[in-house]
């Protein structure tokens, strides 16, 4: 497999009242082509601050990130905005769908920015693809979690990504619910050769990854399959 994401030295410090913060310290990571891996470790050491960085929603104070032989790091907001169009799904913890569009709509959005003359078709099919074809003209308030988790999936997988980026996918459901959308988004990677990049607390999902990071105050303290990850 050859990489298809690469972080080198990669910091992040924000300011803020109490002065600056130093986030993450010296990130060097690479990412394979097609795998899945999982972001593990406390609150607070930088699991999801490093999913930011990865897909360009915060920009490296130093160091730099590639991404499909992209320079993100030299890429300003509006290019960033395109690139992640282009070749990211990114799936949030909140769901984050525009309350004032249906299902449907709330899918076709990035297709229709992205300027695809078969953004309808195509978001009617992936809602299909998350079993919600029958919630189509819903609106997310008219759903539950679960519901609106699978459309923010279906979103995410519109545009066929090369890399999907979960941020704490499960961390708002049931058990239950949980192991659906689990399934569904190793589905999505299996059948589509998508790189999975996930942030999780829960051990049973990280499990599923084929490489675990575990993060430390901002520093990765170790990277592991499963299987070494459990010795």
């Amino acid at each position: 497999m050859s990489s298809i994401l690469s972080l080198q030295d990669a910091t992040l410090a924000l300011d803020s009242n109490a002065g600056r913060i130093e986030i993450l310290h010296g990130i060097t990571l690479d990412v394979q082509s097609g795998e899945t891996l999982a972001l593990v470790g406390p609150s607070g050491s930088g699991k999801s601050s490093l999913l930011m960085l990865m897909g360009g929603l915060e920009q490296a104070t130093s160091g730099t990130i590639t991404a499909l032989d992209h320079d993100l790091s030299a890429m300003d907001e509006d290019a960033l905005a395109r690139f992640r169009r282009a070749h990211m799904g990114v799936v949030f913890q909140n769901f984050h769908l525009i309350p004032t569009m249906t299902a449907l709509e709330n899918v076709a959005t990035p297709l229709e920015l992205a300027g695809r003359k078969d953004a309808q078709e195509r978001a009617k099919a992936e809602l299909a693809a998350v079993g919600l074809a029958h919630r189509a003209e819903h609106y997310p308030s008219q759903m539950s979690g679960g519901e609106q988790q699978r459309v923010a999936l279906a979103r995410a997988c519109a545009p066929s990504p090369r890399l999907l980026l979960a941020d704490e996918p499960t961390g708002n459901l049931d058990h239950s619910t949980g192991e659906t959308i689990m399934d569904l988004l190793f589905d999505l990677h299996a059948t589509r050769n998508t790189t999975l990049v996930l942030v999780t607390h829960s051990n049973a999902l990280a499990a599923r990854c084929e490489r675990v990071v575990r993060l430390k105050d901002g520093r990765i303290d170790s990277a592991l399959t499963p299987v070494e990850a459990r010795a």
